[in-house]
Order: C-alpha cells, then sequence, then structure tokens
C-alpha cells in the first residue's frame, strides 16, 4: 500500500509507551485491512526493538484475523459447509499465507488411488478395508493420541506435509476422502471420541434409533474397524450409557466447531491465550 502521511504517522506511534494510544493506533490501522501488512512488514524488517516487533506482529495477526473472520462468515452462510474447505480455514488461522494448491494435489492424489481400487461389487467392509489401506498402508498416515502441544497434529494441511495426525484431523481426512468418493462414512459423537461410522443404505436423520442403521464403527488414527459389540463394551467400560443421540451424524458444520474448539485448547497459556478466544469466537460464529 502507498505510504500516505497518515499511514506514516500511525506506524510512528507503534512505539507510544503508552497502552492506550498504541490501542487506538492498532484498531486505526486494522481499518486499512490487508494491503497495508507489506508496510507493516517493511517497519518490522527495520526495527531491531523486539517489544515493536512484537507489537507490529499483533497488529499483523489482527488484520489476518479479521479477513480470517469473515471468510468463515461467508463459510457459514453459504450452507454448503464443505469439510475440506472448513478444514483449511482453520489451517490458515496458523498458517495465513497457506497454499491451497499442494493440499488439494495430495487429496486427489489420494482419492483417485482408493477409487482404482474400487468397484461396485465391493461389500462396505471391503471398500474400507481398500480406503485403509490406501491412506494408512500405502500413504503410510499415523496416528498419534491428542495433545494439545502438537498444534500441527489438528491442520490439514500438515497432516497431508508430515502424514501425521490425531484421532481428529486423520478423520476429517477420511471423511474428505469418503465424500468425494459417495462413500456414506460420517462422524458421530461418541463421548470422548471422534468416531467414523458407515451408514447402511436408506439412512435418514430423521430415525430416532441411529445405531440401528450403522454397517460398524471405524477408528480413525489408525483406521482400525470395529462392531456393535466394541461400543458396548466402551460404553461400559466409561460408565455412560449409549443414548441414541452419541450415534446420529455431526454435520460438516459441527465437526469444523468441534475442531475450532480443540485447536483453541493449544492456546491455554498466558501469552497466547488472545489465540484461544478468536478462535473461540470463530467457533461460536457458526452456532
Amino acid at each position: 500500500m502507498e505510504q500516505t502521511k497518515e499511514i506514516s504517522a500511525l506506524l510512528q506511534l507503534i512505539d507510544d509507551p503508552d497502552e492506550e494510544v498504541f490501542g487506538a493506533v492498532s484498531e486505526k490501522i486494522v481499518e486499512y485491512g490487508k494491503p497495508i501488512i507489506p508496510n507493516l512488514e517493511d517497519l518490522w524488517e527495520n526495527t531491531p526493538n523486539e517489544t515493536i516487533q512484537s507489537r507490529i506482529e499483533l497488529i499483523i495477526h489482527k488484520l489476518q484475523f479479521t479477513d480470517l473472520a469473515e471468510d468463515f462468515r461467508q463459510w457459514n452462510v453459504a450452507g454448503h459447509f464443505d469439510l475440506m474447505v472448513g478444514s483449511l480455514l482453520v489451517a490458515k488461522f496458523q498458517y495465513p499465507d497457506l497454499s491451497t494448491a499442494p493440499v488439494l494435489h495430495e487429496i486427489e492424489k489420494l482419492r483417485r488411488n482408493v477409487w482404482l481400487e474400487l468397484n461396485n461389487y465391493l461389500t462396505p467392509l471391503e471398500q474400507i478395508r481398500i480406503i485403509t489401506g490406501i491412506i494408512y498402508g500405502y500413504y503410510g498416515l499415523k496416528g498419534t493420541e491428542v495433545s494439545y502441544t502438537n498444534i500441527n497434529d489438528f491442520l490439514l494441511n500438515k497432516v497431508l506435509e508430515t502424514k501425521r495426525g490425531n484421532q481428529l484431523s486423520n478423520g476429517i481426512l477420511y471423511l474428505i476422502i469418503c465424500d468425494l468418493l459417495d462413500i456414506p462414512v460420517k462422524a458421530i459423537s461418541i463421548p470422548k471420541q471422534f468416531v467414523l461410522a458407515f451408514q447402511k443404505p436408506g439412512y435418514s436423520t430423521e430415525e430416532a434409533d441411529f445405531a440401528s442403521k450403522i454397517e460398524f464403527y471405524i477408528e480413525p488414527a489408525s483406521g482400525q474397524v470395529f462392531s456393535h459389540k466394541d461400543i458396548e463394551s466402551y460404553f461400559k467400560r466409561i460408565s455412560v450409557p449409549a443414548l441414541p443421540s452419541y450415534f446420529k451424524p455431526l454435520s460438516n458444520k459441527k465437526i469444523i466447531q468441534y475442531l475450532l474448539e480443540e485447536l483453541a485448547n493449544c492456546f491455554d497459556n498466558d501469552k497466547e491465550h488472545y489465540k484461544k478466544e478468536e478462535l473461540l469466537k470463530l467457533a461460536n460464529m457458526l452456532d
């Protein structure tokens, strides 16, 4: 952006020791939108003072967050709730300059490898074994325990780059591939787990007995398949009644909301607590 007298004056005030003055200045700078980021980056490069650099970084983050919040608003009101698009928006919180092309290329490569192995004569279990074999065997995706110190394990771009993710991020990747291939796999909200379920034909969200419309379940960290008996044993082990609502498929919007809430837990510290609040704000936007 062309550096006008007003912009120059605002940038000079970033180092004002008065926090109220800095707050007012940063709000005014944010009003210029993303085009002012190169001006801020140039100032950062020519500023040896680390405190001033931190302030500049904070303003840049505010600008990027404002832009991301608008993208989430548009994703929400559009009503399509594309899971891949939503996941990439979440990733842009941590990687605002993320190029989506490599991600789309990797997902298309996975989709095509699975598609080449599928045919109309396979049973549901055979279909899932092929998907699991490609994703976890041929492709080499690994599952990790959910850890809020490993931010990248939640982000689709990094899961594809490092070939490791937790139950939630691996599950989202699995769902994206199944959706692209019209395979009826959905996420369900089993307590303390992110579990996938293969839906039987004729499934309807209007029915009360959701569990009866599930063929089998998939643990997405590893791709392991398990049965209704395994689920019953799990509920007994955690001493929780198996309510019908636990077997109702989660919408893509709910999945992205859950991903935002889980990612927010990665910033549960004094230094980055503002990021936790921002992620929860994005999650609340989807209500």
